[in-house]
Formats: C-alpha cells, sequence, structure tokens
C-alpha cells in the first residue's frame, strides 16, 4: 500500500519541476534571444509481482505482472527555434536566421556563445554588449581586407582611411553623332595623387572625322602638370565604338604630376576606358569619372547582411572594418545556459565551428534587428493548465492513501 503514497510524491515532485520551467518560459517571454525548454517525463523502475511464463502443454502463457514506482524526469530539453525578428532602427543590432550562435569573449578570456545580438561599440572601439562588457569575436580587417584569424572586434574611433591614387578614368554615354567636324566638349575629372591630394584634369573630346573623335588632355588647375595623349576613338557605323580603337586607347595612360607646394605626392598614370562610349544621333550626354578618393575619417559603422561591419568616412568611402563569427555545434541542445543569455559548451554539445555566417549551414544575419524570445505563451498556458492538473491529481493519490492507512489502523479497534 505505501507504494502509491511513493508514486504520487514523485509525480507531485516532477509536476512542480515541470511547473518551474513552464514558469521560466513564460517570465522570459520578451527575453532577446531566449530559447524555451520543455519537460519530458518517464516511468521509473516496476516491480516484478509475477515473471511472464511461456505456453506448456495445455496451458497457455502468462503476462508478467509489474506494479510502477511513479514518474522520473526523462529530460529537460532546450528548444532552438528561431524567434521572431524585431526591427529596431539600431545599426549595431544583429541577427541570426537559421543555425548558429555569436561568440563573446569573456574576462577570463574564455569563449561564451549566444543568440542575443544586441551589440555595441564602448569609447575605444570595442564591439561588445554594453550590458556585460563580453566582446564579440569575428574576423578584424585590414585596409578593407577581412583577415583569418578569429580574435576580438574593435573599430577604434576616428579610425583613418588611407588614400588611394587614381589608376583609371572611365567615360560613359554618349557622343552626338551629328555634331559637325571641330566640335568639341569637355569634360572635368578628378584625380588624386599617392598622398591624396586632387587634381583637376580637363579632358575635351573633339570630333575630327565621321565617326572619329580625338580626346586631348589637360590640366585643369594649377596643383599639377598633365601630359599624354591625344587619343583615338573611332565608332562604328551603328555608333558602338570599334574594338581597335577601343583596345588601343586603353593602353596608353597619361600622367599627372604634382606641383602644388608643400610635400605634393607622387606623379600618378591614369588610364582612359572609352570601352562604354557610344556615338548616336542626339543629346550629348558624355560622362566622365575617375577612381582614387583622399584620405578619410570614420563617420559610423553599420552592419550589413553578411555579418560586416561597414565603416563609413567622410569622403564618400565605405570600407570593411571586420567580420561578424558564427559558431555552431553538432548538438546545439546539449550546450549548458549560464545566464544573461548566454551558453557555454558541454561534454555533450560538441565543439564549437566557427567560421564568418552563411557558410558551412551557418545562419545568415539580418541588420538593424533583435530576435526574441521563441516561448509560445499560448503552448505554455495550456501546459500549465495540465501540470496543474497532473499535480492536483497526485495530490489526491496521496490523500486518498492516507485515509487508507487510517481505515488499516484503525482494524484493531
Amino acid at each position: 500500500m505505501m507504494r502509491s503514497l511513493f508514486a504520487g510524491v514523485s509525480g507531485l515532485k516532477n509536476h512542480q519541476t515541470r511547473m518551474d520551467v513552464i514558469g521560466n518560459n513564460i517570465a522570459n517571454v520578451n527575453t532577446v534571444g531566449f530559447k524555451y525548454s520543455r519537460t519530458n517525463f518517464q516511468d521509473v523502475l516496476s516491480q516484478t509481482i509475477q515473471g511472464a511464463s511461456s505456453a506448456q502443454g495445455n496451458k497457455g502463457g502468462t503476462n508478467p505482472m509489474q506494479v510502477g514506482l511513479g514518474v522520473g524526469m526523462a529530460s529537460i530539453d532546450t528548444i532552438f527555434t528561431d524567434g521572431s525578428f524585431q526591427p529596431t532602427g539600431k545599426l549595431t543590432d544583429l541577427s541570426i536566421q537559421g543555425q548558429g550562435f555569436f561568440v563573446l569573449h569573456d574576462a577570463s578570456g574564455n569563449n561564451i556563445y549566444t543568440r542575443a545580438g544586441n551589440f555595441d561599440f564602448d569609447k575605444q572601439g570595442n564591439f561588445l554588449v554594453p550590458g556585460t562588457g563580453y566582446k564579440v569575436m569575428g574576423y578584424q580587417a585590414n585596409d578593407g581586407t577581412v583577415g583569418t584569424e578569429l580574435g576580438a572586434l574593435k573599430v577604434p574611433v576616428g579610425s583613418a582611411m588611407a588614400p588611394k591614387p587614381t589608376t583609371k578614368a572611365t567615360f560613359n554615354k554618349n557622343l552626338d553623332a551629328s555634331s559637325e567636324v571641330g566640335k568639341s566638349l569637355s569634360k572635368t575629372v578628378t584625380v588624386y595623387d599617392t598622398n591624396g591630394s586632387a587634381h583637376n584634369v580637363t579632358c575635351t573630346f573633339s570630333k575630327t572625322g565621321i565617326g572619329t573623335w580625338n580626346m586631348a588632355v589637360a590640366a585643369g588647375d594649377k596643383t599639377s602638370t598633365v601630359t599624354g595623349g591625344p587619343y583615338t576613338i573611332t565608332f562604328n557605323p551603328n555608333g558602338t565604338m570599334t574594338a581597335t580603337a577601343a583596345g588601343g586607347a586603353a593602353q596608353a595612360g597619361f600622367v599627372v604630376t604634382p606641383t602644388a607646394p608643400g610635400n605634393p605626392g607622387a606623379l600618378v598614370t591614369v588610364t582612359p576606358d572609352f570601352s562604354a562610349l557610344t556615338q548616336f544621333a542626339g543629346d550629348a550626354t558624355l560622362v566622365g569619372d575617375a577612381d582614387g578618393y583622399k584620405s578619410g575619417t570614420l563617420q559610423n559603422v553599420s552592419i550589413d547582411p553578411n555579418g560586416s561591419l561597414m565603416g563609413r568616412f567622410d569622403n564618400g568611402q565605405s570600407q570593411v572594418m571586420g567580420k561578424v563569427s558564427v559558431a555552431i555545434f553538432e548538438n546545439p541542445a546539449g550546450l549548458t545556459k549560464v545566464g544573461s543569455n548566454m551558453f557555454v559548451e558541454s561534454s555533450n554539445s560538441g565543439t564549437a565551428a566557427i567560421d564568418q555566417g552563411g557558410v558551412g549551414g551557418r545562419g545568415s544575419f539580418s541588420p538593424g534587428t533583435l530576435e526574441m524570445s521563441n516561448v509560445d505563451l499560448a503552448n505554455e498556458f495550456s501546459s500549465m493548465i495540465i501540470t496543474q492538473r497532473g499535480f492536483q491529481a497526485n495530490s489526491k493519490i496521496i490523500t486518498v492513501t492516507d485515509e487508507m492507512l487510517q481505515d488499516l489502523a484503525n482494524l484493531k479497534r
């Protein structure tokens, strides 16, 4: 008779644990990156009163007679389905769509993992979790080239971008085929030398014959001298450039030699590219542009869908400053929760495989959003009712068993 009493106690104990798990899920319904847990029960060892027997002669076989000894806890599983994504408008917030975890570095130098991407920069430019100071791990970039060594991401405030000297000037759109011979059209392109100083170069297109134009180059200001050219450009009757003229023109570059006082940069050779030019009758829409840029100072940082920290500079350029890493596990459900939305490896999770997002089954990024909790309140409330009824039923087992024991004790009267 005592077996039912202990079975009821095990039921109370384990339903109470299940209610604890449900309560924690509901408490974290608005916790960024939270993953809910579920409780699974199993029966415990049964006491065998009579074993099974096989058929013998005219007598058939009999089944075993067993009395269960209550309920036990099979597992408490963490469910890693994606939560919904909440737009925040903050450039440094980040979510992972699919598998994977952000990699963080704690104060002891250990890697820990999270799905919560509420990140920001400190005054030294460290990319981190503001509430804990844990640094976000990734791949630092040098002059726009992302490295391969995993480390803490850092974008120092006021970072400078080195200038890039001009190497190519591109001319495109249309020259008017109906223009008279001798008609000219000028465009100014800005060329940068090796220290980022700007020099204007005037490029004058003159029609020399049917389907033939020349381009002459000259200094557009007093900061430099320009030598090279003129360039002959010829067009087919259908208005497209002939391959030989385009190839020949692209091979010879004009030279811009800085003459400004102070510390002028070294001369640069600029190769003109006319391959995109056309000659159709109509408006002249000639456009000229050159590559290269002056030095710049970092203005702000945002994150693109590839997880790249994109620095935007006051010279109008953007540059990759680093790339956020993503870790995946063979068994993410085996990770151990350590609070603050963090997980650490366990003996059953497997070792973290860390790489860039979107690689090898790793999830992609959703910038400017945060992943909300994946708790389903409707499901949790239903589970709470079921758990309450289970607890109530087990308490009745104890009450009725107690009454039966009391009746047994009263038999002596």
